[in-house]
């Protein structure tokens, strides 16, 4: 979202952090896409026509099933996009090898959703796949930048690597992940490539809107940022604050189980 307000700052936001629910990533195919589904749901009866699944977990999991099976029945006008085809649009064009990396949470490694989409895009490129279960924990107890995650951002990155020597561009597949940027990039080598998803996917949202008029029309341009949590909002307007890079104030609410 920090990268999205910057790129066009003009519209409206609601965000909302599932904390109750959270971390999807080491969930099942069904739990993740009912408990998307159900945010999705919030988001529409909030009167949000446009909702971006800024997980990678949830748009690997959830995302196809909502757009072919449920969008038509909730509201056919509206629009449910994800993270991962905008960054595989993408990522072939910073890879003089063709070989790349990707480092994500089991259920994103799992699902195969990168190298389904893209071979689409680029069908010579050969996908590495690292799933990196402790990061995600590290970051959600403050601990990414203690000494004792070195040890874990070591022993993936070394995993990933030795798949595969000539892989010169590695992307961080969780949105979690770029709070350990430096620490990963000091155990790649030199000459490889770190891609955060951030201004990527901002980028694409803009050209989406571009080509979308009747999308673009839709929405309100306010630059109203609203912020909403399933957990405790005092312990998620602390973390928040970290990926968004200024204070932070949520709301509170319920969502089904």
């Amino acid at each position: 979202m920090q990268e999205i307000v910057q790129r066009i700052p003009q519209y409206d936001y609601l965000y909302l952090g599932d904390n109750a629910r959270a971390p999807y990533g080491t969930r099942s195919f069904d739990t993740v896409y009912r408990y998307t589904l159900e945010c999705v749901e919030w988001f529409f009866q909030q009167g949000c026509p446009l909702v971006i699944l800024a997980c990678n977990t949830a748009s690997a999991k959830a995302l196809r099933s909502i757009q072919q099976n449920d969008l038509q029945q909730l509201n056919p006008n509206n629009r449910v996009l994800g993270v991962i085809r905008p960054t595989a649009e993408v990522i072939g064009q910073y890879s003089r090898t063709n070989h790349v990396g990707v480092l994500a949470t089991a259920g994103t490694v799992q699902s195969e959703s990168y190298e389904i989409e893209i071979s689409k895009f680029y069908p010579t490129v050969s996908v590495f796949q690292q799933a990196c279960p402790m990061w995600v924990p590290l970051i959600e107890n403050n601990e990414h930048n203690s000494n004792g995650a070195d040890y874990f951002v070591k022993e993936y990155v070394n995993d990933l690597m030795q798949q595969s020597a000539s892989i010169d561009t590695v992307l961080l597949g969780c949105t979690h992940y770029p709070l350990l940027q430096k620490k990963i990039q000091q155990y790649l080598p030199a000459n490889v490539n770190l891609l955060s998803q951030g201004k990527i996917v901002a980028d694409s949202l803009a050209d989406y809107l571009d080509r979308h008029p009747e999308m673009e029309m839709r929405l309100s341009k306010t630059g109203k940022k609203q912020f909403f949590t399933t957990d405790s909002a005092e312990d998620f307007d602390k973390h928040a604050s970290l990926f968004y890079g200024k204070p932070v104030q949520a709301t509170h609410i319920e969502l089904s189980n």
